[in-house]
């Protein structure tokens, strides 16, 4: 089966582009629940429009519904993927663990895609969107491909690999930059991109360092289809119409022929790059050459004349469905033709009567001829077949007139489509949790040396790289400990689960997992999970989710505010990060590379710790997140966590009074999001 390639449509003008360039599927987003909210988006009368004209020329339309959700937009959330159902779309792409759970309720017929923002990149995490439903997953954009070899090899669902466009520095779903900045959460669509900003780091070379070049694989089309990849995406739905144009040509080529046309190249990079373009990732060649910035040159590149040439890639429809057309033209009677596509629409249309012919009789070479000039629209002829009998004439704008009849019809059955059924559901109920702060307190560390004031500490999360000594001395010491399984696993997942085995046999089962494929690992070596932040719980039908998932309890995700989580409901045990650095964004490429640099600097000279773990660096925030003085206004919670991460012993001692209120802090500090919220 041949791997579809799947195109960005930010806004209306962008369809006939992605189509007509020869696109198998676009992506769009709504009014609501987008992670492009500042893409043109689509409103109900152009989603439908949108909807009716891909099937009509065989495109299918998935619908991105990927951004966290709070409580109080869970029903909004629903009307909106109701309408959708009433279309159809072909699918939701989705993120939000609560919202699935909803639409699994209420329209369990439609087909779901995981997200990108859901950071899955190990088969385990493919393994568990499976059970939940999932049809497709889009897998992050930081695998190689040897990786991606190894998911797709025993998957049991499609993947989605992003093809062309844009690369966050960050690991999709894993980047609270933004937000933190400013209030602009990426998880909910309205990323303000501070990662394109000026940011140093000692070793670095661009002076934008959290700036990639944009992603291409174009040479690598036809390896991702031999090793099961079912789409090929492109980024882009904040990008031009000719930007789709370009890249939806491009791929098509590539993918048809095994080779791009120069000049296409030439015109793709033109009308946007960021100083050419990486396929870092998939090489797994990391590094600092694959950053870039979008230069004066790069937009200088793209000029009307560039422009101009690209809209001839649109101006015509694309002929991708095969027409079968039956023409009879008997004495006496109308002509009649049908015609009938490879989807099982069939259409019959009736002429004039024929009259005999006075000089030259019709044949069946002209009618045949006639038939098969489906130029100007999305039909290519499969099949003509005439019954014609001997001495008749019938006007040639008459056939002409019969045939664009038959197709403008056929074309019409094409665009309707049933419903999906959509159902009842049930609104999870919320303001149900005791008013109360939490009863207790969890450590999060980087090492085995933690200190004996720790040991009032519920619980204790280290990594999982400890020595077998260090994990005894803890345990002798009295501390209850869970290891940490890394949020970024790639390439890791055999020794981790590996590891895990061993540390279970010291008598550690307790897990902290902060990624989807994490949960799946720990389930299936049958140890006690602890959610992290990282799986992004924001709403009451998540908590529920996280609790069907066999979860001890989570951590909430720090984008809530202390008023939306003092409001859940659910029976989990809820916490939240208290103390500490909160970590901004999770990266595979160091922005550091091989200088092992300790911290990134801005424009205004504030440090951004970096922190490695796993297969990944954590880039943390410039100032810790502080709330010891406003314990009494942490509702809704049963624990607490300080997360540590860069600090030195003496910083420890005297993070840890302040965080169990035995002295003040006089360093800077942030309240975080729990009073600012996000948009």
């Amino acid at each position: 089966m041949s791997m579809e390639i799947l195109a960005p449509v930010g806004g209306p003008e962008s369809v006939i582009p992605a189509v007509r360039c020869g696109a198998d599927a676009v992506y769009l987003g709504a009014w609501r629940l987008s992670a492009r909210a500042s893409a043109q988006n689509f409103d109900k009368e152009q989603l439908r429009q949108a909807v009716e004209y891909c099937h009509a020329r065989g495109v299918r339309v998935y619908l991105a519904c990927n951004t966290l959700l709070f409580d109080r937009e869970l029903q909004e959330a629903m009307e909106l993927i109701e309408y959708a159902c009433s279309i159809p779309v072909d699918a939701l792409i989705m993120q939000d663990v609560g919202l699935i759970s909803l639409v699994r309720q209420a329209c369990p017929g439609m087909r779901l895609h995981a997200s990108t923002q859901m950071s899955v990149h190990t088969l385990g995490g493919v393994e568990l969107l499976a059970e939940m439903g999932f049809r497709r997953v889009v897998l992050s954009r930081e695998l190689s491909r040897r990786e991606l070899e190894e998911i797709a090899a025993k998957s049991p669902i499609e993947l989605e690999v992003f093809v062309h466009g844009a690369l966050c520095m960050s690991v999709s779903g894993q980047c609270y930059f933004s937000a933190m900045l400013g209030s602009r959460s990426g998880n909910r669509g309205a990323c303000a991109q501070p990662c394109r900003l000026p940011f140093t780091v000692e070793g670095g070379g661009t002076g934008h360092d959290l700036s990639l070049k944009d992603c291409s694989l174009l040479p690598y089309l036809r390896e991702l289809q031999e090793m099961g990849i079912a789409s090929a995406k492109i980024e882009g739905r904040m990008k031009r119409p000719e930007y789709t144009a370009a890249a939806v040509a491009a791929c098509r080529q590539s993918l048809d022929t095994g080779r791009v046309d120069p000049e296409l190249s030439r015109k793709l990079e033109a009308v946007f790059s960021r100083s050419g373009f990486t396929d870092g990732y998939y090489t797994g060649h990391t590094g600092r050459e694959m950053f870039g910035i979008r230069s004066k040159e790069d937009v200088l590149s793209a000029t009307n004349k560039i422009y101009g040439a690209i809209h001839n890639l649109y101006r015509d429809e694309y002929q991708r469905i095969p027409v079968d057309t039956d023409l009879t033209i008997r004495s006496g009677s109308p002509a009649v033709l049908t015609a009938a596509d490879n989807d099982g629409h069939t259409v019959t249309v009736t002429g004039s009567v024929p009259e005999k012919a006075l000089k030259v009789a019709l044949t069946e070479e002209r009618c045949t001829g006639c038939l098969q000039k489906t130029g100007g629209t999305p039909f290519c002829p499969r099949s003509t077949t005439v019954t014609l009998d001997e001495g008749l004439s019938l006007p040639m704008p008459q056939l002409n007139a019969l045939r664009r009849d038959a197709l403008d019809r056929l074309l019409t059955q094409r665009c309707r489509r049933d419903a999906e059924a959509f159902g009842t559901y049930a609104l999870p109920q919320t303001g149900t949790r005791k008013k109360t702060p939490p009863k207790y307190f969890r450590v999060r560390c980087t090492n085995g040396n933690v200190p004996d004031a720790f040991l009032d500490s519920e619980l204790i999360y280290v990594p999982l790289n400890l020595t077998d000594d260090a994990f005894n001395s803890l345990l002798d010491r009295g501390f209850a400990v869970a290891v940490e399984i890394p949020r970024g696993m790639f390439g890791l997942e055999r020794r981790i689960y590996d590891r895990l085995r061993h540390i279970r046999t010291l008598g550690i089962n307790e897990v902290l997992a902060s990624n989807i494929g994490a949960v799946e690992m720990a389930k299936s070596l049958e140890m006690d999970i602890h959610g992290g932040f990282g799986l992004n719980i924001t709403n009451t039908a998540s908590v529920e989710w996280a609790e069907r998932q066999g979860l001890l309890d989570v951590e909430l995700s720090f984008e809530m505010t202390l008023e939306q989580i003092a409001a859940l409901g659910g029976k989990l045990p809820l916490g939240m990060i208290s103390g500490g650095r909160l970590p901004l964004m999770l990266t595979r490429n160091c922005p550091g590379g091989d200088s092992q640099s300790s911290a990134l600097c801005d424009r205004k000279g504030m440090s951004f710790p970096l922190h490695r773990y796993g297969a990944c660096t954590e880039v943390l925030n410039a100032v810790p997140l502080m709330l010891a003085d406003r314990k009494q206004e942490l509702l809704g919670l049963d624990f607490e966590v300080l997360r540590l991460s860069v600090e030195n012993p003496v910083e420890i001692g005297e993070i840890f009074s302040v965080f169990n209120g035995e002295k003040c802090r006089s360093n800077p500090y942030t309240r975080g999001l729990y009073y600012r919220g996000v948009e």
